[in-house]
């Protein structure tokens, strides 16, 4: 569980997902992995005539598909590694020395899950574009993606800029008590403000968080906020100009519910700055 992986699709955000994850790896001193899967479900099997053919016009038409299915599958392999090959550069830019580069053929959330005891940080981007290259299915898949690792998870947004304030959302449960704890231990966050934020009518003691992550030697500001969570943190987000909102991506608290649930995907359709799950 070293490395920061990057998965890259091709569409717009491949760039952002790049800086991000170099940004990670570098503050996280780990390994940095770019990954390009070529989704099986991107290739679905040419409509069947044959029954309407006669049988050499059949099996003339099937050896002609299975040849055209060959050569796309090729094309897209080599469409991977030159994506594979720009991110490297792109990466090596950012300060990286010696990237990895990985290319996996078959389900997106099997290869990722399939790579998680090697995985410190997972980098994704917000969506991919429909159409717009080989891999776009990855904005599509991020719901299945965030339900299905359990690692922290980066979702890139936007351009890159280096963060220098974090928001983290606390409503006092164990499970937001953890996620104070990883965030005040990990190096990724090491001499970022913070802003620790509850939403509800609850009363929450921010209290102990607030001076877990003061030792740990972030500058605090604590904010309760009232509505509904998704707009109430976003509209603070942006209120405040922060970097980069941190998520517990467990509990069963309202923040569990909305992040987790059937709106996650308008959370991260939302999202105007990175947002960072953890696990």
């Amino acid at each position: 569980m070293t490395n920061v992986i990057a998965c890259i699709d091709g569409s717009a955000a491949t760039t952002s997902i790049c800086d991000y994850a170099a940004w990670s790896a570098q503050r996280l001193d780990a390994p940095l992995t770019l990954l390009h899967v070529l989704d099986h479900s991107r290739y679905p099997v040419a409509a069947d005539f044959s029954g309407h053919l006669s049988m050499g016009g059949r099996e003339h038409l099937m050896e002609e598909l299975a040849e055209l299915d060959s050569q796309r599958n090729r094309v897209a392999l080599e469409q991977g590694k030159l994506m594979l090959e720009a991110a490297r550069e792109r990466v090596i830019a950012d300060g990286i020395a010696d990237p990895k580069e990985r290319q996996r053929h078959g389900d997106l959330v099997d290869s990722l899950t399939g790579l998680e005891d090697e995985m410190r940080l997972l980098v994704i981007g917000k969506q991919g574009e429909e159409h717009d290259g080989i891999g776009a299915q990855l904005g599509d898949n991020v719901e299945r993606v965030i339900r299905a690792v359990h690692r922290p998870i980066l979702v890139a947004v936007g351009e890159f800029k280096a963060p220098e304030t974090i928001m983290l959302a606390y409503d006092g449960s164990d499970t937001t008590r953890k996620g104070v704890s990883m965030l005040a231990d990990s190096p990724l966050f090491k001499g970022l403000d913070c802003h620790l934020v509850s939403v509800g009518t609850r009363e929450v003691d921010l209290g102990w968080a607030a001076d877990k992550l003061k030792a740990a030697g972030h500058q605090v500001q604590t904010a309760v906020l009232d509505g509904e969570v998704e707009p109430a943190l976003h509209k603070y987000q942006q209120s405040e100009n922060v970097d980069m909102v941190v998520m517990g991506a467990y509990g069963h608290s309202r923040i569990r519910e909305f992040f987790v649930g059937s709106t996650t995907n308008k959370m991260i359709r939302e999202a105007r700055v990175p947002h960072l799950l953890l696990r």
